[in-house]
C-alpha cells in the first residue's frame, strides 16, 4: 500500500494527516500556536513557529501511523495567506515577523496606490483591486516605514513555501500564493507585472522567480529533514498553495461552476470559474487545480469563527472552567443552549468586523458591534447572534458574485461540526448545505494534490473519493424570518459606517 501526507499551515495551527491511496484517513496531529497583534489592527507570526509546527505535526503524524517510511510516498504542504510573504535576508533567515492576511496596517499604502495607479489599471491587470488585506500593500508599509528592514530583505516567500525551501533547499513558489498577492500579479498572463512592480517601486527581485502549479513536485526532502521528520530522503514535497482553496480540493472541486466556502478563523467563500468575474469586489487568483484556466474568485469575512472563539474566551469562563474539569465542551454546551433561541436571536444582530472587513465591504474601520440588547437577552441569545452573523456574512459574500450558484453550496472548516450552525446557515442563505464527512478539507486537498503530482492518482481517481455527507436542506419558513433580519443587519453597517470611522480617528488621539 502507498500513503500519502497532507499538511496545512494555519494561523492558529498546522495539521498533518496521512491517508492511503483509497481515501483512508489513518492518522493526523495539531499543533496549535497563537497570532502576535502588537497594535490594533496588526497581525503578525514569526515563520519559525509554522516551521516548528509544521516538522512537529508531521513527525507525530508518521509516529501515530507506525507506517514504514519507504511506503510513504509524498506530502504536499499548504498555508494561510502569508499577506507580505516572510521577508527573508541573503542568508534566507526572517528579517521580520510576517504580516499576514489579516494585518490591516497598509491604510496609506492602499490609498497611494488607488491614487497613483487608479482602480482601472488594477483591474486591467491583476483583476485585484486596493486594500490592506492585500500583501502587496503590506509591503509596500514595509518600504515605507522600516528602511532597515527593507534594506536587509532579498526575497518574499509565502509561509508554505518557506517551509518547503526549508525541508527540500528549492525555492518556489505556486500560482495561488503568487496571485493572491495581488497588485503586482498579471492574472491575464499568470506572471508577475512588471509594470505595477515597476510603478510601486518593488524590485522583481524579491519574489521568486519560478512559478509552479500546486500539483508540481518542487524537491524531495534533504537528507538531514527526512531523519527528523521519520521520513526517506527525496521523498516528493508538493507545492499544494493557499489553505482555503485547498479545502475546495478537499471537498472535491476540481471543475468550473462550484461555490465553496471554506470557514475557519475567517472565511472564504468562493467560486471557482473558468470565466472572468470583474468588478464585483471580490478576490480572485488562480485555482490550486488547472492554474492556468481555473481562478477562485472570493468574498468572506476577515473574523469567522475567529469572533466566536473570542466570545467562548471572554464571556464563557464558567464553561471553560467546566470543560477544564472534565465536563462538557463548551462549544457544545453554548450550542444547546442557543438552539432553543428563536431565529434573529429575539431582535439582536451582531457586525463580524472584528478585525475590520475585506471583499465585499473593503472596509478598514469596520466595528464588531452588537444591536438589539436588552435585558431579556441572555448569554445563549448573544451566543446565537454571533453564530447568525457569519451566516450573514456568507450571504453578502454569496451575493457579491452576482452569479446563479444551483441549488447547493459546499461548506467546509470548523462551522461544521455544529449541527446548530450548519442548519442556520442553511436558512440564512435559502441554499441546501453539503459539508465533508471528516473535518480536513484542506488537509485532503493537500494529499489529493500529493496522489496527482506523484502520479499515485489521478484526477479521475480523487473524484470518486467519498469526501461529502448529506444535504441539509433550509428551512422555508425560517429563511423568510432571516430575510428581514439580513435586510436589517446590511442597513446597520450603511447607518454606522460613518460614526465607525470617527472612532478609528479619535480611538488614535
Amino acid at each position: 500500500m502507498n500513503y500519502l501526507l497532507g499538511t496545512d499551515i494555519g494561523t492558529s495551527g498546522t495539521k498533518t494527516i496521512l491517508m492511503d491511496t483509497d481515501g483512508n484517513l489513518i492518522a493526523q496531529d495539531l499543533q496549535e500556536y497563537d497570532v502576535l497583534t502588537p497594535k490594533p489592527l496588526w497581525a503578525e507570526q514569526w515563520p519559525d513557529v509554522w516551521l516548528e509546527a509544521t516538522k512537529a505535526s508531521i513527525k507525530n503524524t508518521v509516529q501515530k501511523a507506525g507506517i514504514p517510511s519507504e511506503e510513504i510516498r509524498g506530502i504536499a504542504i499548504s498555508g494561510l495567506y502569508g499577506g507580505s510573504g516572510i521577508p527573508l535576508d541573503e542568508n534566507m533567515e526572517p528579517v521580520r515577523p510576517c504580516m499576514i492576511w489579516m494585518d490591516r496596517r497598509a491604510e496609506a499604502e492602499s490609498n497611494w496606490v488607488l491614487e497613483h495607479i487608479g482602480k482601472e489599471k488594477l483591474l486591467e491587470i491583476t483583476h485585484n483591486g486596493a486594500d490592506p488585506y492585500y500583501g502587496y500593500t503590506k509591503i509596500l508599509w514595509m518600504k515605507n516605514n522600516e528602511p532597515e528592514n527593507w534594506q536587509k530583505t532579498k526575497l518574499f516567500l509565502p509561509p508554505n513555501d518557506y517551509v518547503i525551501f526549508k525541508l527540500t533547499g528549492e525555492v518556489a513558489i505556486d500560482y495561488s500564493s503568487a496571485g493572491n498577492i495581488g497588485g503586482i500579479f498579471d492574472m491575464n498572463n499568470r506572471t508577475w507585472s512588471k509594470e505595477m512592480m515597476d510603478a510601486m517601486g518593488i524590485p522583481a527581485s524579491l519574489m521568486p522567480e519560478k512559478i509552479v502549479e500546486s500539483t508540481d513536485i518542487i524537491g524531495g526532502l534533504t537528507k538531514e529533514a527526512a531523519a527528523e521528520l521519520g521520513l526517506s530522503e527525496g521523498m516528493p514535497v508538493i507545492a499544494s498553495g493557499i489553505d482555503c482553496g485547498a479545502a475546495n480540493i478537499g471537498l472535491g472541486v476540481l471543475e468550473s461552476g462550484i461555490y465553496a466556502a471554506a470557514i475557519g478563523t475567517s472565511m472564504c467563500a468562493a467560486l471557482i470559474s473558468d470565466k472572468p468575474l470583474k468588478g464585483k469586489d471580490l478576490i480572485v487568483w488562480p485555482y490550486l487545480y488547472d492554474a492556468k484556466r481555473l481562478s477562485y474568485y472570493f468574498a468572506g469575512g476577515a473574523t469567522a469563527g475567529a469572533i466566536v472563539k473570542w466570545f467562548r474566551q471572554t464571556m464563557c469562563q464558567y464553561e471553560l472552567e467546566v470543560e477544564k474539569a472534565g465536563g462538557k465542551n463548551a462549544y457544545d454546551v453554548l450550542n444547546e443552549q442557543a438552539a432553543n433561541i428563536p431565529v434573529g436571536s429575539d431582535g439582536l444582530i451582531v457586525l463580524p468586523y472584528f478585525m475590520g472587513e475585506r471583499s465585499p465591504i473593503w472596509d478598514s474601520d469596520a466595528k464588531g458591534t452588537i444591536v438589539g440588547l436588552s435585558l431579556a437577552h441572555t448569554k445563549a441569545h448573544i451566543y446565537r447572534a454571533f453564530l447568525e452573523a457569519v451566516a450573514f456574512s456568507l450571504r453578502d459574500a454569496i451575493e457579491a458574485t452576482g452569479e446563479e450558484l444551483g441549488e447547493y453550496i459546499l461548506l467546509a472548516g470548523g462551522v461544521t461540526k455544529s449541527k446548530l450552525w450548519r442548519q442556520i446557515f442553511a436558512d440564512v442563505t435559502g441554499y441546501a448545505v453539503v459539508c465533508p464527512i471528516h473535518d480536513v478539507e484542506a488537509n485532503m486537498g493537500d494529499v489529493m494534490l500529493a496522489g496527482i503530482g506523484t502520479g499515485l492518482l489521478s484526477y479521475e481517481e480523487v473524484k470518486k473519493w467519498q469526501v461529502l455527507d448529506e444535504k441539509i436542506m433550509p428551512n422555508k419558513e425560517n429563511h423568510q424570518k432571516y430575510n428581514e433580519f439580513y435586510h436589517v443587519y446590511k442597513s446597520i453597517y450603511k447607518h454606522l459606517k460613518t460614526d465607525m470611522k470617527t472612532l478609528t480617528i479619535i480611538s488614535a488621539l
